[in-house]
């Protein structure tokens, strides 16, 4: 069998197990973190550039305030870079930059707006 007919191990499958780690191990570095502007935060996804360079790491804001977590986030991204780096087994780990995700935030926005219209339904 020829090389080219191999499976590569830094296949598309590669850059998926790499963001599905670093958003493993950023959920528990981001416990560490001493800064009170970052809240109770939740890592939604992380996409990983194709050469390992950056991170976007969308999280959600269980407690506190999402800007003022962005904030603090962006700003301890150093630290959690060094953090991965000691855990994760690549030559290259990306820089990070903290997105809020407000997915969960229109979802329950939307579950509201379906739940009033479903009640103004039954009454009529």
């Amino acid at each position: 069998m020829s090389s080219r007919h191999k499976k590569s191990p830094n296949g598309p499958n590669r850059s998926y197990r790499v963001a599905d780690q670093i958003q493993r191990d950023l959920a528990e570095l981001i416990r560490e973190l001493k800064d009170p502007r970052v809240g109770m935060v939740t890592i939604n996804a992380v996409e990983v550039t194709p050469d390992y360079a950056h991170a976007k790491v969308f999280f959600s804001v269980l407690v506190g305030e999402a800007q003022e977590s962005q904030a603090g986030l962006n700003e301890a991204a150093g630290f959690l870079r060094n953090g991965l780096f000691k855990r994760l087994q690549i030559h290259t780990v990306p820089s990070l930059h903290f997105q809020f995700d407000r997915t969960t935030e229109r979802a329950a926005d939307l579950n509201s707006l379906i739940s009033r219209a479903n009640a103004t339904r039954a009454k009529e």
